[in-house]
């Protein structure tokens, strides 16, 4: 797996989860304390985030940093 097909799946991840909680980006964005532009790039698969932010993301989703990996 490459580093484009990495950022895809991750963000693709974040996205699902996301969506399952009934959650807007911007509300994800303002409680991972990133900005709203940010998380639709990190959903794009756009933007190699900081292992800080994946933490940060999976806390707020309620899901363990292993369900957002490929």
């Amino acid at each position: 797996m490459n580093e484009e097909e990495i950022r895809k799946s991750f963000g693709d991840k974040v996205r699902a989860k996301r969506k399952a909680i009934n959650l807007a980006q911007d509300k994800l964005a303002y409680l991972a304390e990133i900005d709203r532009s940010y998380v639709g790039k990190i959903e794009r698969g756009l933007v190699n985030i900081t292992i800080t932010k994946a933490y940060k993301l999976a806390e707020v989703l309620e899901c363990s940093i292993h369900d957002l990996m490929p």
